[in-house]
């Protein structure tokens, strides 16, 4: 039996699958990463079995990554995290997602939630003043 973390998304629209895609483009093929769709004609419960399908099949210490706080994917993960053990972080973005593939290795997810909350935080920059800063010395 594979005991290395996996990561579900949780995204509104399926977003989560571009973003999926995206990584690919930059390392390659990703095992252990999945995604599911909340669509506007999916009902609470449809979505809540749907999820809980695929996190009954996730080791210990999985993480579930959500596109943001308050709404339907991250209130149904959060729910989940009561029976099961798997961390829930909202935010979700390229970095994060990142940091999390590279954890995996290093056992369970949920150990490094807030250094991956860190990561996924510090990515969101001013990308045009931090340019300025580098660049001027200041």
């Amino acid at each position: 039996m594979n005991t290395t973390p996996q990561i579900l998304l949780l995204t509104h629209g399926g977003w989560g699958q571009h973003l999926r895609d995206s990584l690919r483009m930059v390392i390659g093929d990703i095992d252990g990463v999945f995604d599911i769709a909340l669509m506007p004609v999916d009902t609470l419960e449809e979505f809540m079995l749907k999820v809980k399908e695929r996190v009954q099949t996730m080791p210990a210490g999985s993480l579930v990554l959500t596109d943001f706080l308050g709404g339907t994917t991250s209130n149904v993960a959060a729910r989940l995290s009561q029976d099961y053990d798997i961390g829930v972080i909202a935010g979700l973005n390229a970095s994060l997602l990142l940091a999390a593939i590279d954890q995996r290795d290093s056992g369970a997810l949920t150990d490094h939630l807030d250094q991956l909350v860190d990561t996924g935080q510090a990515s969101c920059i001013d990308v045009v003043k931090h340019i300025k800063k580098t660049t001027s010395g200041k």
